[in-house]
């Protein structure tokens, strides 16, 4: 980074992004911006920023994670004071994106608190987005301010390709349909077999494993997605394979929500490793899967993507050759 770079481009972190604003300013070899959030005794939010960013182009980092409604609003409150401060750019990167799956109206009377959530990021005063895998891609359409889409699939794949003779044979399983494309392009990356489960999802905890399309016996499995929730899916297929005669499972995530029973379920499962980034931070909370869990960091992929933005270059170029994204 230039001493103009230095001057002009600013970082700051969230509560639930600080980790990763460290990171990036560590990777682009920038201090971290000065500001801090507080709480009033009745639990309102206040942000102080300690340093001049009039003129600036300003980065904010914040996962809309659990608990959700909070770190959405301290995000808010962020936007609002920058904006305020007469700042010249405020890009909200949004490691982990909340309510992205209310993205549609799949029943009567409900909302799309998806598109919701983006006009309130953008009345707030933001200018641009970034976000990582988004768990749907049509989301970006939902701003009506520039939206860049980034995919941890260099990170994970890296991380698998690394540890490719150590897993024998292979096969790449779609832990349902809709995640098709993406474990297609590990299965190439990792010139593999690819197998695909067929799935019921009855609410927002109970999943059926139905089918297996393919041929499992005797390999280890693989399973990408783009979050574990509360781990049903995963386990489930897990489960499955097994049966079907498969050796070990090892799954990946981009997100690591981890709510609810996922934990206790990915415990008792017969995953033996669980891959996940750090768009949320898995310290303090993971411990009961601490033998199994792998996080890797994506603030390198996103300190790239912002000096990428910063000097108004592409950031398509630097997925070339990796497709990534849940369609």
């Amino acid at each position: 980074m230039s001493a103009n770079d230095r001057e002009h481009l600013k970082i700051f972190g969230c509560s639930a992004g600080l980790h990763l604003a460290r990171e990036m300013c560590n990777h682009l070899e920038l201090p971290i911006g000065g500001g801090k959030a507080t709480r009033f005794p009745d639990g309102e939010i206040i942000v102080k920023l300690e340093e001049d960013v009039r003129g600036r182009d300003c980065y904010i980092v914040q996962s809309t994670c659990e608990p959700v409604n909070d770190n959405l609003m301290e995000l808010l409150i962020w936007i609002d004071c920058l904006r305020r401060a007469s700042a010249r750019r405020i890009t909200t990167v949004i490691p982990y994106f909340g309510y992205a799956r209310q993205d549609r109206k799949d029943e009567g009377r409900v909302p799309i608190t998806a598109k919701l959530v983006a006009n309130l990021i953008t009345a707030a005063g933001a200018d641009r987005v970034l976000c990582l895998d988004l768990h749907a891609a049509q989301i970006q359409g939902f701003f009506d301010i520039p939206v860049d889409h980034l995919s941890a699939a260099p990170v994970i794949a890296e991380h698998f390709l690394e540890q490719r003779d150590g897993f024998g044979r292979i096969a790449v399983v779609s832990p349902d349909v809709g995640n098709v494309k993406v474990a297609n392009m590990y299965a190439d990356l990792l010139e593999c077999d690819l197998a695909i489960i067929d799935k019921r999802r009855h609410n927002g905890d109970q999943v059926t494993v139905k089918n297996l399309i393919g041929e499992v016996e005797g390999c280890t499995v693989l399973m990408f997605d783009d979050l574990v929730s509360t781990a049903g899916t995963m386990c489930e297929a897990a489960k499955l394979v097994m049966e079907r005669g498969a050796v070990d499972v090892v799954c990946a995530a981009t997100h690591g929500v981890f709510v609810g029973m996922a934990l206790e379920r990915i415990q008792n499962s017969p995953i033996s490793r669980m891959v996940v980034t750090d768009t949320i931070s898995c310290e303090g909370r993971c411990d009961v899967i601490k033998d199994q869990l792998v996080e890797l960091s994506v603030g390198k992929l996103l300190g790239e993507a912002i000096h990428r933005i910063h000097h108004d270059q592409s950031i398509s170029a630097m997925f070339r050759t990796i497709v990534g994204t849940k369609r």
